[in-house]
């Protein structure tokens, strides 16, 4: 199993289905948020594709940055898709932290591309 790969198209179905609910159903006060929310997922589930391939070539910090964005799109997306539902998120600040995360995935990111070896950290191995 490719774990990667199942959240990126979890995530993806996910992103669609808020979208056209988003497009069709949900109150045009909150229509905005859920197109806000879908948009950044589906950005981040495709980005997912991507960590799944650098994790198969052995960047282990391609997982820490794959949470990252995996938290941030729960965070972030799940909050206004709880919002436009008229649910107060779980916990304040909840939209701010998942964008914190999604920001620090690419940061996480930039070193995966920035390393020479199997760990992505830069360091040379005998």
């Amino acid at each position: 199993m490719r774990p990667w790969v199942v959240l990126a198209g979890l995530n993806g179905l996910m992103a669609i289905g808020f979208a056209a609910w988003g497009a069709h159903g949900a109150d045009a006060a909150f229509a905005p948020l859920v197109e806000r929310g879908s948009l950044f997922q589906l950005l981040h589930a495709v980005l997912l594709l991507g960590i799944d391939r650098l994790a198969q070539d052995g960047r282990r910090l391609a997982h820490v940055a794959g949470g990252l964005f995996l938290a941030g799109m729960v965070l972030f997306a799940g909050s206004l898709y709880l919002k436009a539902l008229s649910l107060p998120p779980p916990l304040p600040m909840t939209t701010p932290a998942g964008g914190v995360a999604l920001i620090l995935g690419w940061v996480v990111l930039t070193l995966v591309g920035l390393g020479r070896n199997s760990d992505g950290c830069g360091v040379r191995r005998g």
